[in-house]
């Protein structure tokens, strides 16, 4: 008998499938999936939710330093040598996580070249928004500093119609996000009501009105603090 046709690798199947070194985990609003602190011997990938990761420091100050969903993955700081966690994860909603071990995702990454292809395409747009925060942090006021961080909220394409935030986000965490207090997040939310470039209706919506501002400089949205 011949033998039966090796079935192609899909990553996404690998990655919402349980197997040896992988467990498809769930998580309720508000529930960590790890802590700063805590040993770093697995990697997330996320399949349904959303989640924040959190930097506390020395003095107790805590800062949202990033937002993550669907198809994203997180704690592969595992993968170079991190020993321990450096920032805490927590739910912003109900979550479907899969947990892939160290050594169940180095395997998959030296065997596999299209999951290689997709974990790399990840980082590489990882870092480039790493970058292009640091240098909104130097160069941007707050004010544009929020109206960039609603539009990457609201995954802001081409499509012309009103672009809503789906997730609930506090001013607090808008704020810890852009390096301001919460009190200047809602004079800016409330500004970008008035001017039309957001809306409200239970969740954030978000409009074509506040990426022109933002790609065409208006005077609407300082530059300077």
């Amino acid at each position: 008998m011949s033998k039966a046709a090796k079935i192609p690798f899909d990553p996404k199947v690998f990655l919402a499938s349980v197997g040896p070194g992988k467990t498809n985990l769930k998580f309720r609003t508000g529930q960590s999936v790890f802590a700063q602190g805590d040993i770093a011997d697995r990697v997330f990938y996320i399949q349904k939710g959303k989640v924040k990761l959190i930097v506390l420091s020395k003095e107790g100050k805590e800062a949202v330093v990033a937002i993550l969903g669907v198809g994203q993955f997180f704690g592969e700081g595992c993968l170079n040598g991190q020993s321990l966690r450096i920032a805490t994860t927590k739910a912003m909603e109900a979550c479907d996580i899969t947990a892939i071990t160290k050594r169940a995702m180095v395997t998959a990454l030296q065997r596999e070249p299209k999951f290689s292809q997709l974990f790399m395409a990840y980082l590489l747009t990882r870092n480039n928004r790493i970058e292009e925060d640091l240098i909104d942090q130097l160069f941007n006021s707050s004010e544009r500093r929020l109206a960039r961080l609603l539009l990457l909220l609201a995954n802001f394409g081409k499509d012309k119609s009103p672009q809503p935030i789906d997730t609930k986000i506090s001013q607090e965490t808008l704020a810890e996000m852009i390096g301001t207090t919460r009190s200047r997040v809602s004079f800016f939310m409330n500004k970008f009501r008035k001017l039309g470039f957001i809306s409200y209706n239970g969740k954030i919506e978000v409009h074509t009105s506040l990426l022109h501002a933002v790609l065409h400089d208006k005077p609407e949205l300082k530059r300077d603090e």
